[in-house]
């Protein structure tokens, strides 16, 4: 089995009140952003180092960003998220978090913070790491 593993982050998992309602959400926003589920099943799905299931008790109630290749796809992440469910909580624009971040927000089906950014121009090692499990 092999994993593709980002910087930080070894996964995040979401917990949510409506699976189905949070599948059509990601599937949307994530198609937007280049990337689509990695596995799925009637009880959850997931996508890179992100997995979401439907809570048994509370929600999850946190901020998560995509990464995307360029202003378009920052767009085109706010305008799926808005269509399947999302709520807008930022449209597509400039931040001044740090000069060329650029970025949208919208709140998922059950108010995570979902946010696509664009860093600016920037050349990568690779794609992802590749962790290759020998057990």
């Amino acid at each position: 089995m092999d994993f593709h593993l980002g910087r930080l982050i070894d996964h995040v998992h979401l917990r949510v009140s409506d699976l189905e309602a949070s599948r059509l959400f990601y599937q949307a926003v994530l198609k937007a952003v280049g990337r689509e589920f990695s596995s799925e099943s009637p009880k959850h799905f997931a996508c890179d180092e992100m997995w979401v299931d439907r809570a048994e008790g509370p929600v999850s109630r946190v901020h998560l960003a995509f990464q995307a290749r360029d202003r378009d796809m920052v767009h085109a992440f706010h305008a799926a998220a808005l269509a399947n469910g999302g709520r807008d909580n930022g449209g597509p624009g400039e931040r001044a978090y740090h000069p060329g971040y650029y970025a949208a927000f919208a709140l998922d089906p059950d108010g995570n913070n979902i946010e696509a950014v664009f860093h600016g121009p920037a050349e990568r090692s690779a794609e992802s790491v590749t962790v290759r499990a020998t057990a």
